[in-house]
């Protein structure tokens, strides 16, 4: 599931980020991570231009995003040349089917039929779920403590199951959208809200008075496995080149210089 956000405070920089905790991106032991004994001249990247923080395009006309700092980086560390190049969303999966470039990096996820036609590289960003309150019900957050709070949720969503599943005596209040929910938070018809982190730190940098609340919790089974990295199903000199790279960017500290600089209210 996508969500374009259209507002997001580019020019925040780096205030206050590293107070942040900082995400363990990549996880050399889920799975194989070899170095590339096939060479590659390059890796073609496809990405789309809507999905601000991660591709998107400035007012000049130029791809910029998350994702696409994190392929240029890929390509350096693994040594080829590089070329990003944009594409609708409904047409990227068809493109990379097609040949036309060797990997997607534009959060496709890993479903069954896609995983027919594609492998994926590993895990280069989770997305947790996270509480949201107001900044004075921070301090004392206890989620063992939130019997007949209201929580706002997206109706349907698996943060919904996850309180149903979890924290059966809250009282939960569902809503067509997170944005929806938020509001609610933010008007005090609910006390609080759970959802996707990532989506609830940009209205955060929108919204000073509201904080995250307690831990972030990890659950793949849930939430997804997180973002990664598509190429065509047995191309895998090129999959293996761009696991090695994620794991020496991991090590060297690259990948958190990234989640610093596009995401100032961090969502771990």
């Amino acid at each position: 599931m996508r969500l374009i956000i259209s507002l997001f405070l580019l020019l925040a920089g780096l205030n206050g980020a590293f107070a942040q905790a900082l995400p363990n991106h990549v996880d050399p032991s889920a799975r194989e991570i070899l170095p590339n004994l096939t060479p590659i001249p390059a890796i073609r990247f496809l990405t789309t231009a809507d999905f601000p923080p991660f591709n998107f395009r400035d007012a000049g006309g130029a791809l910029i995003g998350f994702n696409i700092d994190l392929a240029r980086r890929i390509c350096s560390e693994a040594d080829v040349a590089c070329t990003i190049q944009a594409w609708p969303w409904a047409q990227v999966t068809e493109a990379l089917a097609d040949n036309q470039g060797d990997a997607l990096i534009a959060g496709l996820a890993m479903t069954r039929a896609d995983g027919d036609r594609f492998d994926f590289s590993a895990n280069y960003l989770a997305l947790p779920g996270r509480f949201v309150a107001a900044k004075g019900a921070i301090r004392d957050f206890d989620p063992e403590k939130l019997g007949g709070k209201s929580i706002g949720v997206r109706a349907g969503s698996a943060h919904q199951t996850f309180i149903n599943r979890y924290l059966p005596t809250a009282r939960l209040v569902p809503f067509e959208d997170e944005l929806q929910a938020l509001a609610a938070l933010k008007e005090n018809k609910v006390d609080f809200y759970f959802g996707d982190a990532m989506r609830a730190s940009f209205w955060l940098n929108d919204n000073p008075d509201f904080g995250f609340a307690g831990q972030p919790y990890f659950r793949p089974d849930l939430f997804g496995p997180g973002l990664t990295i598509a190429v065509n199903a047995g191309h895998d000199a090129v999959r293996h080149a761009i696991d090695l790279a994620l794991v020496k960017l991991e090590n060297s500290g690259a990948l958190d210089e990234l989640y610093l600089r596009w995401f100032p209210i961090g969502f771990y």
